[in-house]
């Protein structure tokens, strides 16, 4: 008789992990159901202990398009009349996302025994953050949630976009770069040698800059070499992760990213953008303001401008103005702040912080297309630069041992 693991949720609502031995599913089912287990996944147990399933999940991440996509079909089906419960099952049977699709089963369980939606959701900081959890929240409060679900979807498809624009800026010169790279150790370790032989038996005296790349050559075609490399390059990495966990070290590198030539310019827009969308969200579907600027801190993604965040929520707490605050720390355009403040004099802060996102998602557009036109030359340059320094040093002895012969 197959054995079957089951994970459900027994009538307090505690989620449990139970084994059965039943003939088939619905056999399982039924004697677990019997046990007071409203089981939400059920599966036969092989003859590995591993749960290759369970690992599956775990590694896979929800992403900003996974959440738009069911925040766009979830307003349907709400917006339709489709109970909520109903709603929750169908989309999880639907979801791709295996670590979505198991946060769903589960807060479908939540809902069906009374919680919240908003209160099951934060259940699972994995795949529904703060941001999410507040909207969510004051659509059940003000009993517009299918509205505030397609706020959320247009909120979340424009991060993606954002997301996306900030990658295919990043794409031509991370691809043009590994390529170099490849082509610079290829050439080095494969060719230079075969030319270094061929001047040994030529007894040729080699130019100092040959000499160099020779000396490279010698250094990458030592497997040894390639171990204290991979290590230092490692140890680096781990002392800047270290470094960047602490506070002073995200405040410094954040600060430094904002003012990256080239790049510090979009980092900078990007930030805006987001910065204005999300809090004109918040602000437009009800949350409180100083709710709003928390979440916004929290989910800034940049120390210096949470910061800046936090400081306009101190100074909203005292009676004064979010832009003031902004202003002190520079480190949004003056424009925005400009545009923010007339929004706060007119009592429209969520609409103008709205046009102020449309205007500086399309200075990133602008942005990106700009970067990618100058980087394609700079990228050029380097990879013509690498190849051009190995044959330089290829043929530098050659032209002596001629000018020798002649």
């Amino acid at each position: 008789m197959p054995t079957y693991v089951a994970i459900g949720r027994d009538t307090s609502g505690t989620q449990r992990k139970e084994r059965v031995s039943a003939e088939n599913p619905g056999e399982a089912r039924s004697l677990l159901k019997n046990q007071g287990l409203f089981v939400m996944d059920l599966r036969e147990e092989s003859g590995f202990n591993i749960d290759f399933e369970s690992i599956k999940t775990s590694m896979t991440k929800v992403t900003v398009k996974d959440k738009a996509i069911f925040s766009r079909q979830f307003a349907a089906l709400v917006n339709a009349g489709v109970a909520l419960v109903r709603g929750l099952g169908v989309l999880a049977d639907d979801c791709s996302n295996p670590k979505l699709k198991k946060a769903l089963m589960a807060i479908n369980a939540d809902v069906q025994q009374g919680t919240n939606l908003s209160d099951a959701m934060r259940k699972h900081p994995a795949c529904f953050d703060n941001l999410y959890v507040a909207l969510i929240q004051a659509g059940e409060v003000g009993g517009v949630l299918d509205e505030v679900l397609n706020r959320l979807a247009k909120l979340l498809e424009d991060l993606a976009r954002l997301q996306n624009q900030i990658k295919s800026a990043m794409a031509y010169p991370v691809t043009v770069g590994s390529l170099a790279v490849i082509i610079f150790v290829g050439m080095t370790v494969f060719l230079l040698p075969i030319f270094a032989d061929m001047f040994d038996d030529l007894g040729a005296e080699l130019p100092v800059f040959t000499q160099v790349m020779m000396l490279i050559s010698r250094v990458l075609r030592q497997p040894l070499n390639w171990v204290f490399m991979f290590a230092a390059i490692s140890a680096a990495g781990f002392a800047y992760r270290r470094y960047y966990a602490t506070l002073n070290g995200r405040r410094v590198i954040d600060r430094l990213s904002l003012k990256m030539p080239l790049f510090g310019d979009l980092i900078q827009k990007t930030a805006t953008a987001r910065f204005c969308r999300t809090f004109g969200s918040l602000s437009k579907s009800g949350v409180p303001i100083l709710t709003s600027l928390e979440i916004v801190r929290d989910t800034a993604g940049n120390q210096v401008i949470a910061e800046a965040v936090d400081e306009a929520r101190k100074e909203v707490q005292t009676g004064g103005m979010i832009s003031i605050a902004l202003q002190k720390h520079a480190v949004f355009p003056t424009m925005a702040i400009q545009m923010i403040s007339i929004g706060e004099e007119t009592g429209e802060l969520d609409a103008m912080l709205m046009k102020v996102a449309d205007f500086y998602e399309d200075e990133v557009e602008q942005a990106v297309k700009a970067l990618t036109s100058v980087m394609e030359p700079i990228m050029i340059m380097v990879l013509g630069g690498m190849v051009g320094a190995i044959l330089v040093s290829m043929y530098l002895p050659m032209f002596k041992i001629m000018d020798s012969i002649g």
